[in-house]
């Protein structure tokens, strides 16, 4: 009883949830061939500054490890789950402790999942069409995926003319490199999948790497969201 008050008490809203996205600005999509290998890659972008994570449903045993960095991190950590395609999907990571579901497509089932367990769900959307049928079924952040091969920022800020005050996550093509494009393109926040988890780096436990690839893109976000920081280079390990 006395865990389930406490569960109650840290309990985060929708609003909560979305308010820390914005204020990290980054959204790691943490893929990876085994769950060792998640876990690694989690506790390496901790390190390096940003305590958000997508664990996604292509990772072995998922919900493993998102029960797993829901307890040993709490609300230090804000874990979600990604690749949500089923509302089956939906209910066994909202069970394992995700505060937030993200698909790469649109899936009212899994909204409605969600919306009945006032959890975010964060829709892929790609076309003008998409997004508006993503808002009138009531989504509040819709992540725009696969980005990067339809025009990168570009597409973003020709997105943004039309629906000014839809808050977007750019996915897919996203890294350090371009990060400040996408912010001054309107990004509310930035999803960063392979060009953060590196697989290369994971296979080699060169988690040094990772925790680099993180601080260099809270730095990024960092300067882009204020042009008065100083850039400077990230400390390695």
């Amino acid at each position: 009883m006395l865990e389930q008050a406490k569960a109650q008490e840290n309990r985060m809203t929708v609003e909560d949830v979305i308010h820390r996205i914005g204020e990290i600005g980054i959204v790691p999509v943490v893929r990876a061939a085994t769950v060792e290998d998640a876990t690694s890659a989690v506790r390496a972008i901790c390190a390096g500054g940003i305590p958000i994570l997508e664990i996604t449903m292509t990772v072995p045993d998922a919900t493993s490890v998102i029960r797993h960095v829901a307890r040993e991190y709490g609300s230090t950590v804000l874990v979600g789950a990604g690749t949500v395609t089923t509302a089956e999907q939906a209910e066994q990571c909202i069970g394992a402790g995700a505060e937030f579901i993200v698909s790469p497509g649109l899936s009212l089932p899994v909204l409605a999942v969600a919306q009945a367990s006032a959890k975010l769900a964060i829709p892929g959307a790609l076309t003008p069409t998409e997004l508006m049928h993503a808002q009138e079924n009531g989504a509040k952040l819709i992540k725009i995926f696969p980005c990067g091969n339809v025009g990168g920022p570009k597409y973003l800020r020709s997105l943004r003319a039309p629906f000014p005050n839809v808050a977007l996550i750019p996915t897919g093509g996203v890294n350090a490199s371009n990060a400040a494009e996408f912010i001054a393109a309107g990004a509310f926040a930035l999803g960063v999948g392979a060009d953060l988890v590196n697989a290369d780096a994971l296979r080699d436990r060169n988690l040094a790497k990772i925790t680099d690839a993180a601080r260099e893109l809270v730095q990024a976000v960092s300067c882009a969201r204020n042009p008065s920081i100083e850039k400077t280079t990230p400390p390695h390990g």
